[in-house]
């Protein structure tokens, strides 16, 4: 038998036993004779390729390139996207490059790979990408990651309409593309109006985030309330966004947009109706839109809120003025160089009583967070519904959160109430099965806990609706 034979036969049983097979092999390879490496390289691919690449061994992901080039360098979420870190090594006699990282079990990570210093492409022996803003990404997904479900067009449900205007604004001197979507049987004299969420990038939300998929699905999942999302296009977007322009696009939102849509559609005309959601720096300015317009928009949603432009301008007028009545859901990932911030801001929330849904997750700056997260930040706002609870009243929902969330085996429901009252938790399979339910918890004034078992649920999506006086709250729960 071939020494490479034996090798490989070592390979496989390290595999079936999770032991450090990958950096075995490596060592393996590396003692044969430079004539016979190419060969157990060879046989080893040919085992490794159908389970997936990056070849992932229990917490430790192995990026592989094949090609005989000078360099190869790794580019992405993890290292900041700079292309001089993270340099494949090659096995001498081979075209076989390697880079071995641990990662969180839950990460999900964008990358590419550098050849020679200056070319930047996909990994072509993984088929698993990602669309951002400057085209695709390779995907890293660690093996307790969970896709996505309701990005993808599933046979059966009815899908919302769109409709498209370009809207001119006297604000800004510009007109601006608007895209209105309407959820299935749209009524426009329903007697319970709708919800808005307003998106910033709304182009992106829709074509790189599927948000109106998105919708559909936690519509037909009931998951969400039926509601109506507005989807604006920017010019200049960094001007828009976090530059000059930003206090002009700031009034065109609140003076021209808003009654627009409230004037032509069933709309909620209250704050407690109306959310303003953007990613990076449309997150930026939906933070100066809601804070400096609560009468108009009293739902804030943050993916990756960027605050660093004019020194932190966003972030100081809301930790330095008075607590406004807006409820905020922020999402942001730990490979992310504003994570800091983001931590600093959820405390600032938290320890004056703003209503918050929040959740870190291990990953970057990325659509394929954003995309996977806006069901979180719908169903915070505008759970099943909502329209007709009169959550938009002038009475506060409750401020309710899961830690830690995703959830191994406990978990703990942490709610605070305005007064002494009773309280109902159920929690949901994606199938709209209850798994578990508390039909009565006697709550009191201020922060309350529920520890709840999570052991016997099966790794997957969950949904907790807690119930309090005529108010709904929804979080979804993730499963290891």
């Amino acid at each position: 038998m071939k020494r490479s034979s034996i090798i490989l036969i070592a390979v496989l049983f390290g595999i079936n036993t999770f032991s450090q097979s990958f950096s075995n092999f490596i060592t393996e390879v590396n003692n044969l004779p430079v004539s016979e490496r190419m060969a157990a390289v060879d046989e080893f691919m040919e085992l490794i390729v159908p389970m997936g690449i990056p070849y992932i061994n229990a917490d430790t992901a192995n990026f592989i390139y094949r090609e005989d080039v000078s360099s190869v360098n790794l580019p992405g979420d993890f290292n900041g996207w700079d292309p001089s870190l993270y340099p494949l090594s090659q096995i001498v006699g081979t075209d076989f490059w390697y880079y071995s990282k641990i990662f969180e079990m839950n990460a999900r990570l964008d990358y590419k790979f550098v050849i020679d210093g200056s070319n930047w492409i996909l990994d072509p022996l993984n088929p698993n990408q990602v669309s951002g803003g400057y085209g695709p990404n390779s995907e890293l997904a660690m093996p307790d990651y969970i896709q996505p479900w309701e990005i993808e067009i599933i046979p059966g449900v009815e899908q919302g309409t769109i409709e498209n205007e370009n809207l001119q604004s006297e604000n800004t001197g510009s007109s601006f593309l608007v895209k209105i979507y309407l959820p299935p049987n749209y009524n426009p004299e329903r007697t319970s109006p709708y919800p808005v969420a307003y998106f910033q990038d709304g182009t992106e939300y829709l074509s790189l985030g599927s948000a109106a998929t998105v919708i559909d699905n936690l519509i037909d999942e009931n998951i969400v309330d039926e509601l109506i999302a507005v989807f604006v296009r920017p010019n200049n977007r960094n001007d828009e966004y976090a530059g000059n322009l930003r206090n002009e696009y700031r009034l065109f939102f609140v003076e021209e947009l808003v009654p627009f849509i409230d004037d032509n559609y069933n709309t909620i005309i209250h704050p407690l109706g109306r959310a303003v959601i953007g990613a990076s720096f449309g997150g930026n300015i939906s933070a100066l839109i809601s804070y400096n317009h609560p009468d108009v928009f009293g739902m804030c949603g943050l993916h990756s809120g960027a605050f660093w432009p004019n020194d932190y301008e966003a972030f100081e007028l809301i930790t330095q003025g008075d607590v406004e009545n807006i409820r905020f859901a922020s999402i942001w990932g730990s490979y992310e160089s504003l994570y800091e911030n983001m931590r600093e801001f959820r405390d600032f929330l938290n320890e004056n009583n703003y209503e918050l849904n929040w959740n870190e997750l291990p990953e970057g700056h990325s659509w394929g967070l954003w995309r996977a997260t806006i069901d979180d930040i719908l169903i915070f706002f505008y759970p099943p519904g909502y329209s007709g609870l009169n959550s938009h009243n002038n009475k506060k929902a409750i401020p309710v959160s899961i830690v830690p969330n995703p959830v191994i085996d406990e978990t703990s429901i942490i709610f605070s109430l305005h007064e002494k009252e009773n309280v109902s938790v159920d929690i949901y399979s994606i199938e709209g099965q209850m798994v578990k339910n508390y039909p009565m918890i006697k709550g009191h004034k201020g922060e309350n806990l529920l520890n709840i078992n999570c052991s016997n649920l099966r790794t997957g999506i969950y949904f907790m609706s807690l119930k309090a006086n005529n108010t709904i709250n929804t979080i979804k729960i993730i499963k290891q």
